[in-house]
């Protein structure tokens, strides 16, 4: 016989969908036995009513026979010795039923009694168990939702007690039912096989035993046939019985080390978290928004594949998909119904979705897996190794550091064992910055009884109202949001205009530096200070990048949270081990009672690489310093330009001048010589209507006057 299809015992505590999806199969396949095994048993009644329709309910039996390879089993339909096996008895049966009959005692004892017995007692026990069942899975589901819904404001112990009770009971009976469910489901399977066998044997035998003579119609191929089906009975039924015990042995042990597992929230001590998932499933209640202010919890079964979040719900034959997990944000919330609820932001902060665990141990597991995911390890060789260094990398970078004199002093140690050379100018200069950094201490570098800020909390009018005053003036504020001078808040007329998603870690004040060790000691010290005090939450916000200024903005209002001039931005480096981490040191003016400046570091998780981020402040400062020469120098063109068009219109109005001057003169000459008198020999002079030859007459008469005197 080939091999039997079976349930997974092993899978009932978890009571997935794909375990749901099999189950579903093996009740089909139950149903059709039953259909088949009904009609079988009507099909050999009618041999034990009516001898005298002998003939045609054998007839009727080979025919089902015949037909068994067309029934559509959804387990054991390909079994072709089963298949050929019944077609070899539809075969004899067909050619004894024209005249033999059947003696009611004897076929009543080899026939009827193993299918009766199959039909009333095993088909009516799966059957049973499957009610049970449904009513186990019910309660459990009621249990669950009644302690989804436990209030952590109004923690009852009494009333916490009795759910979790309740809850513990549901599942164990319901673990408990479904294990015997799938045990009886699995047994039908070689039930099935001998309730079809072993009554048409019988009715083989009884034929033979009965008639004599139909020893002389069957051979001894035959009886060589009928010998290897009674032995494959038998083989069948002793892996049956062993198979049964097998599963009896599964269930037993599966009781004993289940029992810490029916409690819906497990003591972390007794089940350590693992941090180093890749690949995560199980039951989460998801919230869903149906208005503004309310929202419904629908519990659904999660699983991680590959890079992607699924979800799938009871009786659906695939899940669906939730988020692309590449990139994301996963953090635990706080939520006012629910606990052990966490939040998962997609790469671009368009997508959020709030989902709740059901032990904080799932909780922390739930968001170590996505952290594991967004970090793309899974697509490594070894993800679980890796996934255990980043936890480990993760928590040194948590745990007190040596402080900046005791680097410094071992750095100043090491450079004084080694020989003295000649220093350069470079050689000189990289000294004194050496020295000058070691005699610096942590004191030194940080503002003293500064407090650290982990949250964006003041808005850019109250950071730098200046600032705010002079880019709000003239603008009607948008409620939404929005501004409508689209031009000069959104920075579009800039050069570069680059957008980042970047996650709030913290800000401190420091003192004014511009080496970079400063901000991985700001970095260290406020991830140290994030896991000392459980600060999991971090404002996610857009860092916009452009010639003029920083600014975060929020990604769903597109409020402007913070803006900084690009020319405040002393210094900016990423983590050299982690390049997700970046800061930058801000200068700004004005924030002291002394009246010096505040220059404060801010820390920042971005999806990126956070060199490139830094590669685009420092190629933006380049920009605009560029552009600030290329304007002084536009600017000392347009006076130059000025000077020479200011000196232009002197020389024309001196032109001008000039020229009305002799225009003056020659019209008083030819004003003085128009009256001349007649002369001696009679001849008058010629006057001329232009001025022109006014002045030439007046010049050859003067020249005439000239040469006669």
């Amino acid at each position: 016989m080939p091999g039997i299809e079976k349930l997974p015992i092993e899978d009932t505590l978890e009571d997935s969908p794909q375990t749901r999806s099999l189950l579903g199969v093996f009740e089909e396949d139950a149903a059709a036995i039953s259909s088949y095994s009904h009609q079988l048993f009507q099909a050999m009644q009618r041999i034990y009513d009516a001898e005298n329709e002998l003939s045609a309910a054998t007839h009727l039996t080979s025919k089902l026979l015949k037909d068994y390879e067309k029934q559509r089993f959804p387990l054991g339909g390909d079994d072709e010795v089963m298949s050929s096996t019944l077609q070899q008895f539809a075969r004899v049966i067909d050619e004894l039923s024209s005249w033999h009959a059947v003696l009611s005692t004897q076929l009543a004892d080899a026939m009827m009694f193993p299918i009766t017995q199959f039909k009333e007692r095993d088909l009516k026990e799966i059957l049973a168990l499957k009610e049970v069942f449904q009513i186990s899975s019910s309660d459990h589901d009621v249990a669950i939702n009644r302690y989804s819904r436990l209030s952590k404001k109004r923690d009852n112990e009494k009333v916490k007690s009795e759910v979790m009770e309740d809850v513990y009971t549901s599942r164990k009976k319901q673990h408990q039912t479904m294990m015997h469910y799938f045990t009886a489901l699995n047994s039908l399977q070689y039930k099935k096989k001998i309730a079809l066998l072993e009554p048409l044997l019988g009715y083989m035998q009884a034929q033979i035993s009965f008639f004599k003579l139909g020893s002389e119609n069957l051979s001894q191929q035959w009886v060589d046939f009928l010998n290897n089906i009674g032995t494959s009975v038998q083989n069948v039924r002793r892996e049956m019985d062993g198979e049964i015990d097998n599963m009896h042995q599964t269930i037993q042990d599966l009781e004993e080390g289940s029992d810490i597992l029916y409690m819906p929230d497990p003591d972390p001590n007794k089940i350590p978290i693992d941090r180093t998932l890749t690949r995560k499933a199980g039951y989460l209640n998801m919230r869903n928004k149906t208005s503004l202010v309310s929202s419904t919890w629908d519990r659904q079964y999660f699983f991680t594949q590959g890079g992607n979040l699924m979800s799938q719900c009871r009786g659906d034959v695939a899940g669906g998909l939730v988020m692309d997990l590449d990139n994301c944000s996963v953090m635990a919330v706080d939520c006012e119904d629910r606990r052990f609820c966490f939040q998962i932001t997609s790469f671009d902060g368009k997508k959020v979705a709030i989902l709740q665990a059901e032990s904080r141990k799932d909780c922390e597991e739930w968001i170590a897996t996505i952290n594991n995911i967004s970090k793309r390890i899974y697509l490594s060789e070894n993800p679980e190794e890796i996934a255990a260094r980043v936890n480990q990398s993760a928590l040194d970078a948590v745990t007190p550091s040596p402080s900046f004199q005791q680097r410094q002093d071992s750095l100043r140690s090491s450079m004084q064992s080694k020989p003295k050379v000649g220093p350069t100018n470079s050689q000189a200069s990289a000294c004194l910055e050496s020295s000058a950094l070691s005699s610096l201490s942590l004191d030194s570098l940080v503002a003293p009884d500064m407090p650290i800020q982990f949250d964006i909390i003041s808005p850019v009018s109250e950071e730098h109202p200046g600032m705010a005053k002079s880019s709000t003036q003239g603008r009607r504020t948008n409620p939404f949001g929005e501004s409508g001078n689209s031009e000069t808040e959104d920075g579009e007329d800039s050069i570069l205009h680059q957008l980042f998603i970047v996650r709030f870690l913290g800000s401190m004040e420091v003192k004014a530096t511009e080496n970079t060790d400063l901000i991985y000691e700001t970095m260290r010290q406020i991830l140290a200070a994030r896991a000392i005090h459980n600060i999991f939450r971090m404002t996610e916000s857009h860092l916009l990048v452009t010639c003029e200024y920083l600014k975060l903005i929020d990604p769903q209002t597109q409020v402007t949270r913070l803006q900084f001039p690009l020319s405040s931005v002393v210094l900016c480096a990423s983590h050299q081990e982690n390049k997700r981490l970046f800061g930058f040191i801000l200068e700004t003016a004005g924030g002291k009672a002394d009246g010096q400046a505040n220059t404060v570091c801010y820390i920042f998780e971005s999806n990126n690489d956070g060199e490139k981020i830094c590669d685009s402040v420092g190629l933006a400062k380049q920009i605009a310093f560029h552009s600030e020469m290329d304007r002084r120098a536009t600017e000392k063109q347009k006076e130059l330009d000025k000077a020479k068009e200011r000196q232009q219109e002197e020389l024309t109005k001196q032109k001008q001048i000039e020229k009305q001057d002799l225009e003056e003169q020659s019209r008083l000459i030819a004003a003085s010589s128009r009256p001349n008198p007649t002369a001696a020999d009679g001849q008058f002079l010629v006057l001329s209507n232009s001025p022109s030859e006014d002045s030439d007459a007046g010049e050859e008469g003067r020249k005439k006057g000239e040469s006669e005197a």
